[in-house]
């Protein structure tokens, strides 16, 4: 179990906290909300396996990623763990850009590596990550790595969690086979405490 393994739940309140201004930007017209990923079907998106799964790779840092089903092409800055425990998050300034968790495996690792990203901003509005939830299985993710190459992933689903039931295990889980998690905040905005309810997660699986 590695760092932020542990706090993972309470971490991952993340991106809600830079869109927390977003209402007051325009006091008329209510801002865009982001977009609810389907129902859950029965099969867990977590598990997927493509039919030819591509091997894993050697550690590499990642430097790009791009989703052109919801025209994402965002560069990756590493984050880690705050002093109280948390998963730091891109700068709020920078809402165009992800952060990659720098404590797990690199995308393209066996394992599942972590990508987060802000859903909306107070001054630009909707961020990196705001389309997450428009995603279906077998959109494509394209990561660049720092050694020139770059990983191509196919969605196996995603899905919405409470923040209080955040799926730690499998987000952070490891395996043998190369997987991404993509994380924002998304589901029902309250009001009074000016923060989204829900984490968005996109699960993914390397493909060759």
């Amino acid at each position: 179990m590695f760092p932020g393994h542990r706090t993972a739940a309470a971490a991952i309140a993340l991106t809600g906290v830079t869109g927390l201004g977003l209402l007051a930007v325009g006091a008329t017209r209510p801002p865009p909300r982001p977009p609810r990923p389907p129902a859950p079907a029965a099969a867990d998106p977590a598990t997927g396996q493509p039919a030819t799964p591509a091997p894993p790779l050697p550690h590499a840092n990642p430097t790009r990623v791009t989703i052109p089903a919801i025209d994402v092409r965002a560069d990756l800055v590493p984050v880690a763990v705050t002093s109280t425990g948390e998963l730091e998050v891109p700068p709020p300034d920078r809402p165009t850009i992800a952060g990659w968790y720098r404590l797990g495996v690199s995308p393209g690792e066996a394992g599942n590596a972590v990508i987060v990203g802000h859903v909306d901003s107070r001054d630009t509005g909707p961020a990196v990550f705001f389309d997450l939830g428009r995603l279906r299985p077998g959109d494509r993710i394209r990561v660049a790595r720092a050694d020139a190459t770059e990983v191509t992933f196919a969605v196996d689903g995603v899905r919405s969690y409470p923040k209080t039931a955040f799926p730690a295990d499998l987000v952070y889980g490891a395996g043998t086979v190369p997987r991404l998690r993509l994380i924002t905040c998304g589901g029902r905005f309250d009001e009074r405490e000016r923060r989204y309810l829900d984490n968005v997660i996109v699960f993914a699986t390397a493909v060759a």
